[in-house]
Protein backbone atom coordinates (compact mmCIF):
# COMPACT_ATOMS: atom_id res chain seq x y z
CA UNK A 1 0.00 0.00 0.00
CA UNK A 2 1.30 3.41 -0.96
CA UNK A 3 0.07 6.51 0.91
CA UNK A 4 0.63 9.94 -0.63
CA UNK A 5 0.29 12.89 1.74
CA UNK A 6 -0.76 15.99 -0.21
CA UNK A 7 0.93 19.02 1.37
CA UNK A 8 0.68 22.33 -0.47
CA UNK A 9 3.11 23.90 2.00
CA UNK A 10 0.71 26.63 3.16
CA UNK A 11 0.45 25.55 6.79
CA UNK A 12 2.46 24.08 9.65
CA UNK A 13 1.88 20.34 9.42
CA UNK A 14 4.14 18.56 11.93
CA UNK A 15 1.72 15.65 11.77
CA UNK A 16 3.06 14.67 8.34
CA UNK A 17 6.47 13.86 9.81
CA UNK A 18 4.70 11.89 12.54
CA UNK A 19 2.61 9.96 10.03
CA UNK A 20 5.64 9.10 7.89
CA UNK A 21 7.55 7.96 10.96
CA UNK A 22 4.62 5.85 12.16
CA UNK A 23 3.84 4.16 8.84
CA UNK A 24 7.51 3.47 8.05
CA UNK A 25 7.42 0.83 10.78
CA UNK A 26 5.27 -1.37 8.51
CA UNK A 27 7.19 -3.09 5.73
CA UNK A 28 4.13 -3.28 3.49
CA UNK A 29 3.40 0.45 3.63
CA UNK A 30 5.15 3.05 1.45
CA UNK A 31 4.73 6.79 2.12
CA UNK A 32 5.44 9.83 -0.01
CA UNK A 33 4.86 13.55 0.56
CA UNK A 34 3.84 15.51 -2.55
CA UNK A 35 2.64 19.06 -3.20
CA UNK A 36 -0.45 18.22 -5.28
CA UNK A 37 -2.53 15.27 -6.38
CA UNK A 38 -1.01 15.13 -9.88
CA UNK A 39 2.28 14.11 -8.26
CA UNK A 40 0.65 11.27 -6.33
CA UNK A 41 1.62 8.66 -8.92
CA UNK A 42 0.91 5.06 -7.99
CA UNK A 43 -0.91 6.02 -4.81
CA UNK A 44 -3.36 3.63 -3.22
CA UNK A 45 -4.33 6.30 -0.68
CA UNK A 46 -4.40 10.08 -1.16
CA UNK A 47 -4.33 11.96 2.14
CA UNK A 48 -5.40 15.62 2.01
CA UNK A 49 -5.02 18.32 4.63
CA UNK A 50 -8.05 20.50 3.97
CA UNK A 51 -8.35 23.08 2.24
CA UNK A 52 -10.46 22.16 -0.62
CA UNK A 53 -10.65 19.23 -2.99
CA UNK A 54 -13.29 19.59 -5.68
CA UNK A 55 -12.73 16.37 -7.60
CA UNK A 56 -11.35 13.09 -6.35
CA UNK A 57 -9.49 10.29 -8.08
CA UNK A 58 -10.35 6.61 -7.88
CA UNK A 59 -7.94 5.98 -5.01
CA UNK A 60 -8.96 5.78 -1.36
CA UNK A 61 -9.22 9.41 -0.23
CA UNK A 62 -8.74 10.77 3.29
CA UNK A 63 -9.63 14.32 4.30
CA UNK A 64 -8.02 15.70 7.44
CA UNK A 65 -9.41 18.88 9.03
CA UNK A 66 -6.92 20.47 11.41
CA UNK A 67 -8.96 23.56 12.22
CA UNK A 68 -12.13 25.49 11.63
CA UNK A 69 -11.97 28.40 9.20
CA UNK A 70 -10.78 31.67 10.75
CA UNK A 71 -12.34 35.15 10.66
CA UNK A 72 -13.54 37.03 8.82
CA UNK A 73 -16.60 34.98 7.76
CA UNK A 74 -15.29 31.77 9.32
CA UNK A 75 -18.73 30.13 9.47
CA UNK A 76 -19.41 31.00 5.84
CA UNK A 77 -16.04 29.60 4.79
CA UNK A 78 -16.83 26.34 6.59
CA UNK A 79 -20.17 26.11 4.77
CA UNK A 80 -18.51 26.72 1.40
CA UNK A 81 -15.85 24.08 2.01
CA UNK A 82 -18.50 21.65 3.16
CA UNK A 83 -20.57 22.18 0.01
CA UNK A 84 -17.79 22.17 -2.63
CA UNK A 85 -15.46 19.50 -1.31
CA UNK A 86 -15.81 16.05 -2.78
CA UNK A 87 -16.72 13.19 -0.48
CA UNK A 88 -13.74 11.24 0.87
CA UNK A 89 -13.68 7.68 2.16
CA UNK A 90 -12.65 8.77 5.66
CA UNK A 91 -12.39 12.03 7.60
CA UNK A 92 -10.03 12.90 10.44
CA UNK A 93 -10.70 15.90 12.68
CA UNK A 94 -8.21 17.54 15.04
CA UNK A 95 -10.88 17.71 17.74
CA UNK A 96 -14.59 17.36 18.36
CA UNK A 97 -14.85 21.15 18.19
CA UNK A 98 -13.55 21.18 14.60
CA UNK A 99 -15.99 18.41 13.63
CA UNK A 100 -18.88 20.34 15.15
CA UNK A 101 -17.95 23.50 13.25
CA UNK A 102 -18.21 21.67 9.92
CA UNK A 103 -21.17 19.52 10.98
CA UNK A 104 -21.04 16.99 8.15
CA UNK A 105 -24.29 15.05 8.15
CA UNK A 106 -23.41 12.27 5.72
CA UNK A 107 -22.42 8.68 6.43
CA UNK A 108 -18.68 9.06 5.81
CA UNK A 109 -16.75 7.33 8.65
CA UNK A 110 -14.56 9.63 10.74
CA UNK A 111 -12.26 9.82 13.74
CA UNK A 112 -10.37 12.29 15.91
CA UNK A 113 -6.58 12.67 15.96
CA UNK A 114 -5.11 15.11 18.45
CA UNK A 115 -1.62 16.55 18.51
CA UNK A 116 1.02 14.08 19.61
CA UNK A 117 4.56 14.02 20.92
CA UNK A 118 7.46 11.89 19.81
CA UNK A 119 8.65 9.16 22.12
CA UNK A 120 12.24 9.90 21.06
CA UNK A 121 14.51 11.66 21.70
CA UNK A 122 14.31 11.77 25.47
CA UNK A 123 13.91 15.36 26.55
CA UNK A 124 16.83 16.78 28.52
CA UNK A 125 15.74 19.43 31.00
CA UNK A 126 19.38 20.20 31.88
CA UNK A 127 20.32 21.46 28.41
CA UNK A 128 22.05 24.90 28.48
CA UNK A 129 19.68 27.79 27.85
CA UNK A 130 20.46 29.97 24.83
CA UNK A 131 17.24 32.01 24.65
CA UNK A 132 15.10 33.63 27.32
CA UNK A 133 11.82 32.97 25.47
CA UNK A 134 10.61 30.98 22.49
CA UNK A 135 7.47 31.35 20.41
CA UNK A 136 6.62 28.57 17.94
CA UNK A 137 4.00 28.91 15.23
CA UNK A 138 2.44 31.34 12.83
CA UNK A 139 2.72 35.09 13.33
CA UNK A 140 -0.02 36.02 10.91
CA UNK A 141 -1.75 39.34 11.58
CA UNK A 142 -5.00 37.61 12.62
CA UNK A 143 -3.27 36.35 15.75
CA UNK A 144 -2.33 39.92 16.73
CA UNK A 145 1.32 39.30 17.63
CA UNK A 146 2.35 42.99 17.64
CA UNK A 147 1.47 43.50 21.30
CA UNK A 148 3.77 40.61 22.20
CA UNK A 149 6.62 41.95 20.07
CA UNK A 150 6.28 45.39 21.68
CA UNK A 151 7.21 43.81 25.00
CA UNK A 152 10.56 42.87 23.45
CA UNK A 153 11.17 46.13 21.56
CA UNK A 154 10.26 48.92 23.97
CA UNK A 155 8.50 47.12 26.81
CA UNK A 156 9.32 45.09 29.89
CA UNK A 157 11.33 42.42 28.02
CA UNK A 158 13.40 44.71 25.81
CA UNK A 159 16.60 43.34 27.32
CA UNK A 160 15.54 39.69 26.93
CA UNK A 161 15.84 37.42 23.91
CA UNK A 162 12.93 35.97 21.99
CA UNK A 163 13.35 33.17 19.45
CA UNK A 164 10.51 33.05 16.93
CA UNK A 165 10.25 29.74 15.07
CA UNK A 166 7.88 30.42 12.21
CA UNK A 167 7.59 30.86 8.44
CA UNK A 168 6.76 33.69 6.07
CA UNK A 169 8.05 36.24 8.56
CA UNK A 170 10.19 38.35 6.20
CA UNK A 171 8.05 41.50 6.43
CA UNK A 172 7.80 41.57 10.18
CA UNK A 173 11.45 40.55 10.60
CA UNK A 174 12.47 43.47 8.38
CA UNK A 175 10.32 45.83 10.43
CA UNK A 176 11.99 44.61 13.64
CA UNK A 177 15.52 44.33 12.25
CA UNK A 178 16.89 46.94 14.67
CA UNK A 179 15.98 44.76 17.64
CA UNK A 180 18.68 42.14 17.83
CA UNK A 181 17.07 40.44 20.81
CA UNK A 182 14.26 39.13 18.57
CA UNK A 183 15.56 36.24 16.46
CA UNK A 184 13.50 34.84 13.60
CA UNK A 185 14.24 31.34 12.37
CA UNK A 186 12.57 28.63 10.33
CA UNK A 187 10.91 26.69 9.14
CA UNK A 188 12.86 23.88 10.80
CA UNK A 189 12.32 20.13 10.90
CA UNK A 190 9.71 19.15 13.46
CA UNK A 191 12.05 17.12 15.67
CA UNK A 192 14.47 20.06 15.65
CA UNK A 193 11.76 22.24 17.17
CA UNK A 194 12.05 20.26 20.41
CA UNK A 195 15.75 21.11 20.62
CA UNK A 196 15.06 24.83 20.34
CA UNK A 197 12.29 24.64 22.94
CA UNK A 198 14.68 22.99 25.37
CA UNK A 199 17.26 25.73 24.73
CA UNK A 200 14.76 28.31 26.01
CA UNK A 201 13.99 29.35 29.58
CA UNK A 202 10.32 30.01 28.90
CA UNK A 203 7.87 29.16 26.11
CA UNK A 204 5.09 31.48 24.96
CA UNK A 205 1.64 30.32 23.87
CA UNK A 206 0.13 33.52 22.44
CA UNK A 207 -3.41 33.07 21.17
CA UNK A 208 -6.18 35.63 20.64
CA UNK A 209 -9.24 35.00 22.80
CA UNK A 210 -11.60 34.83 19.82
CA UNK A 211 -13.28 31.97 17.95
CA UNK A 212 -12.05 29.62 16.61
CA UNK A 213 -8.57 30.14 18.10
CA UNK A 214 -9.71 30.01 21.72
CA UNK A 215 -11.54 26.67 21.27
CA UNK A 216 -8.94 24.76 19.26
CA UNK A 217 -6.01 22.61 20.33
CA UNK A 218 -2.72 24.47 20.68
CA UNK A 219 -0.09 22.15 19.22
CA UNK A 220 2.82 24.25 20.41
CA UNK A 221 1.45 24.28 23.96
CA UNK A 222 1.59 20.48 24.03
CA UNK A 223 5.12 20.52 22.58
CA UNK A 224 6.19 22.98 25.28
CA UNK A 225 4.95 20.90 28.19
CA UNK A 226 6.38 17.73 26.62
CA UNK A 227 9.78 19.42 26.87
CA UNK A 228 9.13 20.50 30.48
CA UNK A 229 9.74 24.17 29.67
CA UNK A 230 7.70 26.67 31.74
CA UNK A 231 4.74 27.92 29.73
CA UNK A 232 3.50 31.51 29.55
CA UNK A 233 0.09 31.69 27.91
CA UNK A 234 -2.72 34.02 27.08
CA UNK A 235 -5.84 33.17 29.06
CA UNK A 236 -8.52 31.46 26.99
CA UNK A 237 -10.99 28.59 26.97
CA UNK A 238 -8.96 25.70 25.53
CA UNK A 239 -5.90 26.12 27.74
CA UNK A 240 -8.06 26.45 30.86
CA UNK A 241 -9.94 23.29 29.88
CA UNK A 242 -6.63 21.50 29.33
CA UNK A 243 -5.40 22.57 32.76
CA UNK A 244 -8.62 21.40 34.40
CA UNK A 245 -8.41 18.00 32.70
CA UNK A 246 -4.68 17.22 32.83
CA UNK A 247 -3.22 19.53 35.47
CA UNK A 248 -0.06 21.61 35.38
CA UNK A 249 0.46 25.28 36.30
CA UNK A 250 1.00 27.95 33.67
CA UNK A 251 1.59 31.68 33.87
CA UNK A 252 -1.41 33.47 32.37
CA UNK A 253 -0.91 36.85 30.74
CA UNK A 254 -3.21 39.77 31.45
CA UNK A 255 -5.06 41.06 28.41
CA UNK A 256 -2.89 44.18 28.39
CA UNK A 257 0.27 42.15 29.23
CA UNK A 258 0.96 44.35 32.26
CA UNK A 259 1.93 41.34 34.34
CA UNK A 260 4.50 40.18 31.77
CA UNK A 261 7.67 41.07 33.67
CA UNK A 262 10.90 39.16 34.22
CA UNK A 263 10.33 39.14 37.97
CA UNK A 264 6.79 37.77 37.67
CA UNK A 265 7.57 34.94 35.26
CA UNK A 266 10.59 33.86 37.31
CA UNK A 267 8.78 33.90 40.65
CA UNK A 268 5.81 31.87 39.42
CA UNK A 269 5.68 28.18 40.44
CA UNK A 270 5.21 26.14 37.26
CA UNK A 271 4.35 22.47 37.02
CA UNK A 272 3.87 19.97 34.20
CA UNK A 273 1.16 17.35 33.74
CA UNK A 274 1.69 13.69 32.97
CA UNK A 275 0.65 13.08 29.34
CA UNK A 276 1.63 9.47 28.61
CA UNK A 277 -1.19 8.94 26.09
CA UNK A 278 -0.15 11.88 23.93
CA UNK A 279 2.38 9.90 21.86
CA UNK A 280 1.91 10.21 18.10
CA UNK A 281 1.39 6.47 17.76
CA UNK A 282 -1.48 6.56 20.28
CA UNK A 283 -3.05 9.57 18.60
CA UNK A 284 -2.90 7.97 15.14
CA UNK A 285 -4.27 4.63 16.31
CA UNK A 286 -7.06 6.31 18.30
CA UNK A 287 -8.21 8.15 15.16
CA UNK A 288 -9.46 4.83 13.73
CA UNK A 289 -7.57 5.27 10.48
CA UNK A 290 -5.50 2.10 10.89
CA UNK A 291 -8.59 -0.01 11.40
CA UNK A 292 -10.19 1.60 8.34
CA UNK A 293 -7.15 1.06 6.09
CA UNK A 294 -6.71 -2.51 7.31
CA UNK A 295 -10.21 -3.25 6.04
CA UNK A 296 -9.34 -1.80 2.64
CA UNK A 297 -5.84 -3.29 2.40
CA UNK A 298 -5.72 -6.51 4.48
CA UNK A 299 -2.26 -7.53 5.59
CA UNK A 300 -0.71 -4.07 5.28
CA UNK A 301 -0.12 -3.54 9.01
CA UNK A 302 1.94 -6.53 10.00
Amino acid sequence: MKICFINSGNAFLPEIEAYVSFFSAFKNVITEVVTNHTSATGADVEWYFMGTQHKRSKTITIHEYASSSVPPFGTLKNMIKKSINCKPDYRIFFSEYVAQRFNFNDNIPFGFRGHGIFEEPQYNTNIPKKYDFIYVGTIEKKRKPDSLFRCFTTGSMKHKTLLVLSKEYDKIATRLKDYGNIIFMGPVAYRKVYEYIQQSRFAINFMPDISPYNKQVSSKFIDYIACCVPVISTDYTWVRDFEAKYGGRYFYLDKNLNNFTWENVNNFRYSFPEIPNFSWSNQIIDSGIIRFLQQKFPGSFI
